[in-house]
């Protein structure tokens, strides 16, 4: 066994290397991977007329990796860092947020890539995505004037600090 199989999935988070293995390949473990983060929903969150529209507690213990899941589940690409932390790629990338149950979401890329240029559009797109897939991300601008998405669960999600 190689790859996924050993160590399991992995969303893109955009602090790593480019996603390993080819695009279609790593296109169906994405899919796979979101069909499964449904079906745990569903499950989870049985007692609601739409399951699948609020995240379920395994994700409210793990908010970066189901938020960098459903941006990448989306479509939208991660940034990328290199051997030695240089930006490679624009795109999305997944951080810890300021306060428990919290994510920040970011549009960083190399210098040069136009990713600042980029971002206010980016971001909204990504917020979008988010919105579908059952998370609230609020747009703000941060030091140095760039923007970022904080993302929680939508209302009636319980985070695990019980809020």
């Amino acid at each position: 066994m190689g790859g996924d199989e050993e160590r399991g999935f992995e969303p893109a988070t955009g602090d790593g290397p480019p996603a390993p293995g080819e695009a279609a390949a790593r296109a169906a473990s994405v899919r796979s991977a979101w069909a499964g983060l449904l079906q745990i929903r569903r499950l989870a969150n049985s007692g609601r007329a739409d399951p699948e529209s609020v995240p379920a507690p395994w994700e409210l213990h793990r908010p970066v990796r189901a938020v960098a899941l459903a941006l990448e589940a989306a479509g939208l690409p991660a940034s990328a860092v290199g051997p030695s932390g240089e930006r490679t790629a624009k795109g999305y990338r997944v951080a810890a947020g300021s306060s428990s149950g919290t994510v920040r979401v970011e549009w960083p890329g190399p210098p040069g890539s136009g990713a600042a240029y980029e971002e206010e559009s980016e971001l909204n797109r990504c917020a979008a995505a988010l919105r579908e897939s059952g998370w609230t991300a609020l747009l703000y601008r941060g030091p140095r004037g760039r923007r970022f998405l904080e993302v929680e669960p939508m209302a009636g999600a319980r985070r695990p600090d019980g809020r």
